[in-house]
């Protein structure tokens, strides 16, 4: 017998518990008032199956997430089956918006219920964790039909603490894309200090990514909504601006994020996330499943990225920041980074800079092939004053240039990483719940 939850609207919970009864398959733990009694029950471990329906109050992505990780700890987390009224095509909408898969009408017979409870079931194994690794946030994705079926690339853009240039590096490699023809997507996802909107001269009061992490959370952002959100400011370049002020970081929730992201696949050819710098995992906040993490949205990004750049500065400090930051990314679940030195010049690190520093990297790193771009402070200040890229500002500017070769070798070429490897990574890199 499989033990299911339910917490369905009290219009139909009679009779979804009176079909359950009748299956000799299912068998009913607790009907729950609430979401908290349903979370509480699901982290007892009383089933492994949780019947819910739309009108649950409170019911978004991060429940979902919780759910999906609660109980892990006496041996699995809850799969969910939705719930919607007969023929209440919004609710079922809803649902699938909030990523469920399985979904039933509330007068679903006995024999859908049972298929329902073990299509989720056999979903929730297929994608489970290899052995040792751990569940990560916004593990309780799982795209609906037609969702991520034409993927797009995502390529997240990171760096150690220091200001290496990280946004730089974003915005010019976003508008190279752009400028190439490729349709290209710029997201900020800096929670410490995101800077695309002041570099674009771009409102940062406008909707960007914290509505889109807002309607994903309650299950209302799709393809044409995430589009509204991520005007275009220059052709085939469209930008999702981040956070205004700092202090607003908990509005970024793993798993939002990682709906806003898969999404983006299909807005945009290229997806280019600019992250923060920190790699900690907030490791005591992790016990708590319903506390925010500052550094969420920098570890999902990476753990779905197909490509990620890892930008450090051409300087003895900013070298031996990125070998380090080097090392702390390569125990994360994400792809082999590229590695880009950014400002590169003589008065820092000597005469033939790009020989010592590739020198440097191979060997304190292994890198044997970085991307050097050349210090151009001077193209760099007037594409920062007028709000243009440098790519509009100062097309013969040797670090737009060397940033031109860099996106050219990022253009869609090749199948994307595979969803269960993108599940994989991001399970891994959770930590304890």
């Amino acid at each position: 017998m499989r033990a299911v939850l339910t917490a369905v609207s009290d219009r139909y919970e009679a009779g979804l518990v009176t079909a359950i009864e009748r299956s000799r398959e299912l068998v009913v733990a607790r009907r729950c008032a609430d979401l908290a009694d349903l979370l509480a029950a699901a982290s007892a471990g009383l089933a492994r199956v949780a019947l819910v329906s739309g009108e649950l109050r409170e019911l978004d992505r991060s429940a979902l997430d919780h759910l999906a990780r609660a109980g892990v700890a006496v041996g699995a987390g809850v799969a969910v089956v939705g719930v919607h009224g007969p023929a209440d095509e919004v609710s079922e909408t809803r649902l699938r918006q909030l990523g469920l898969d399985v979904v039933v009408a509330a007068d679903a017979d006995t024999e859908a219920l049972e298929g329902a409870c073990v299509a989720v079931l056999q979903t929730a194994a297929a994608d489970a964790p290899v052995a040792d690794a751990d569940w990560v946030p916004g593990s309780a994705e799982a795209e609906p039909d037609g969702v991520g079926r034409a993927e797009g690339r995502v390529v997240a853009v990171w760096g150690p603490t220091g200001a290496p240039g990280r946004t730089t590096v974003a915005v010019t490699v976003a508008a190279e894309l752009a400028a190439s023809g490729t349709p290209t997507l710029l997201v900020d996802a800096d929670t410490y200090g995101g800077c695309v909107a002041q570099t674009l001269s771009l409102l940062d009061e406008a909707p960007g990514l914290a509505a889109a992490v807002r309607a994903a959370e309650h299950g209302t952002l799709d393809v044409a909504a995430l589009a509204r959100l991520a005007p275009e400011v220059t052709p085939g370049l469209r930008v999702l601006t981040g956070l205004p002020t700092a202090e607003r970081w908990p509005e970024i929730g793993a798993a939002a994020l990682e709906r806003v992201l898969t999404l983006a696949r299909q807005v945009t050819a290229v997806t280019v996330v600019d992250c923060g710098f920190s790699l900690e995992d907030d490791e005591e906040l992790s016990y708590d499943t319903l506390a925010p993490r500052r550094n969420a949205p920098t570890l999902t990004a990476l753990s779905l990225a197909d490509t990620v750049l890892a930008v450090g500065a051409g300087e003895p400090i900013g070298l031996q920041r990125l070998v380090r930051g080097l090392r702390a990314l390569g125990a994360l679940p994400c792809p082999d980074p590229v590695v880009v030195v950014n400002r590169v010049r003589a008065e820092a690190v000597g005469w033939h800079p790009e020989r010592r520093i590739r020198d440097a990297l191979q060997r304190f790193a292994g890198v044997r092939s970085p991307y050097l771009v050349p210090d151009d402070r001077s193209a760099l200040d007037a594409a920062l004053l007028s709000g243009r890229t440098l790519t509009e500002e100062a097309p013969g500017s040797p670090a737009r240039l060397a940033l031109a070769e860099l996106a050219g070798s990022l253009a869609p070429a090749g199948d994307p990483v595979s969803r269960r490897e993108r599940r994989a990574r991001r399970r891994w890199v959770a930590g304890p719940v």
